[in-house]
């Protein structure tokens, strides 16, 4: 996330990263280690790899390590709070994530997995607004779509919620998760409304 000058071997490993070799990338980056132990991007790098295998003990550890460098980096704030988002450990990863926010403010992907963590530690309504605020920073986002999609699904907002599913797959036809979403809208919702004429 920042603008400073990348190191070409960051540069290279995030090349791999993004066509999904990320071993490949990550033995990049600890070649770089080998040379400088305090890089902080080369353990940002290495964690968001691991984050990518879903191996979130090693993603953590590394993205420890780059807060022990540098505790004002955004980027390993925001991936290690995304890493106890994935493991359940909302308090932690709102903590991460609010920080990350401070430190990069108005960012979508960070506000978008803030609003995610904080929906799920209890602050419903809050983080359906930092959901919203990232979609607007990036209408076009599926995982934003989706994840906003989600919550308003457990809100029984079945309208709100179908509509930010037809929108991701009108930008991604084959979006499994939106797909699978969309169903299960139309199941509540017809489930939803026998309750009610029972009543």
């Amino acid at each position: 996330m920042s603008q400073q000058q990348v190191h070409p071997l960051i540069e290279e490993a995030d090349k791999k990263k993004n066509e999904g070799q990320h071993l490949e990338a990550i033995r990049l980056c600890e070649k770089l280690l080998t040379a400088d132990l305090n890089c902080t991007e080369a353990y940002e790098e290495i964690g968001d790899n691991y984050l990518s295998l879903r191996k979130y003990d090693k993603a953590e550890k590394a993205l420890k390590q780059a807060l022990k460098i540098s505790k004002t980096s955004a980027n390993a704030n925001y991936l290690l709070g995304f890493v106890y988002s994935c493991t359940g450990k909302w308090h932690d990863s709102v903590d991460l994530l609010e920080k990350a926010d401070r430190i990069y403010p108005n960012h979508p992907e960070i506000l978008r997995c803030l609003g995610w963590s904080m929906y799920h530690h209890g602050q419903r309504k809050r983080g359906i607004v930092l959901l919203e605020r990232s979609m607007f920073l990036a209408p076009n986002d599926p995982l934003i779509l989706n994840d906003l999609g989600v919550c308003y699904l457990n809100e029984k907002e079945f309208d709100r919620s179908a509509m930010l599913f037809k929108k991701t797959l009108q930008l991604e036809p084959d979006n499994q998760k939106a797909k699978e979403c969309l169903n299960a809208v139309r199941f509540f919702q017809r489930e939803f409304e026998k309750l009610k004429k029972k009543k």
